[in-house]
């Protein structure tokens, strides 16, 4: 199953923060076996969203949206979504009651209907309830495909994808994607001329050509990183494929390898 993510947000854009949300999900859908080819960050223009949305579901059979569920007007993925995929939204009763309790502890009497919206979602989808904040997620399903859409804020977006996404996702994947990285020494520490990546990428030869585990290398300042990668139905069987892999990279740089390590 081919996966996609796009995170919403012109503050991302800007710079204005950074974008820990996409390496998080990058990695646990990676854990998940899920591939994913492409990520794209938008601002929040409700025909960009819309058109990124339509790209993203030509081609992949999940899309992940992040951010813009919140009260204010440049919050707007949840409506972008029904109104493509012709849902009206509908006000879930859990995330209103769960929205209500936290705005009362803040000692706010009255809540105001930008926001009493956030507990609005596409009619149809699955709520996932925020124990974290006061807008829900929700995994929407269309003819074969899925939008998953997610909290922006992090320390809402990390709980609610494992507790309530993850067990989800499971039951429509199987396997799992492990790679082994190879740190090489630094050219302070060996001959530039072996450990650099250009002549580290000359020695792997024919190993770049591998597509399952795939082999790539990566320039880092403190010494060129050489990835192996590849999907199994279990963490074990990916391994059992990395291994000899690995063992031919060794062999190649017998005394370049500075540490060894799984992700």
């Amino acid at each position: 199953m081919t996966t996609e993510l796009i995170c919403v947000g012109t503050e991302l854009l800007l710079g204005d923060i950074l974008n820990t949300n996409a390496q998080f999900l990058s990695k646990e859908l990676a854990k998940l076996g899920l591939e994913m080819h492409y990520q794209t960050v938008v601002g929040d223009n409700p025909g960009r969203i819309v058109e990124c949305i339509r790209l993203s579901l030509s081609r992949s059979d999940m899309v992940i949206l992040c951010g813009g569920l919140g009260p204010t007007k440049d919050d707007m993925t949840k409506e972008r979504i029904a109104e493509f995929l012709g849902r009206k939204l509908v006000r879930d009763q859990a995330a209103y009651d769960n929205l209500v309790e936290r705005i009362h502890a803040f000692g706010v009497p009255d809540i105001s209907e930008s926001q009493k919206k956030q507990a609005d979602v596409p009619e149809g989808a699955v709520v996932l309830q925020n124990h974290h904040g006061t807008a829900p997620g929700c995994i929407i399903e269309k003819e074969g495909k899925t939008v998953i859409l997610l909290p922006g804020p992090p320390k809402e977006l990390e709980p609610m994808f494992r507790e309530s996404c993850e067990p989800y996702l499971r039951k429509l994947c199987g396997g799992t994607i492990v790679s082994v990285n190879i740190k090489l020494k630094s050219a302070k520490e060996a001959p530039p001329e072996i450990v650099g990546e250009a002549p580290a990428a000359d020695l792997l030869g024919s190993l770049l050509d591998y597509t399952d585990p795939t082999v790539a290398t990566y320039a880092k300042d403190d010494g060129c990183l050489i990835r192996v990668t590849s999907k199994g139905e279990s963490r074990e069987e990916a391994l059992g494929k990395i291994r000899p892999v690995v063992e031919k990279i060794r062999q190649i740089f017998p005394d370049y390898i500075k540490s060894t390590y799984e992700s």
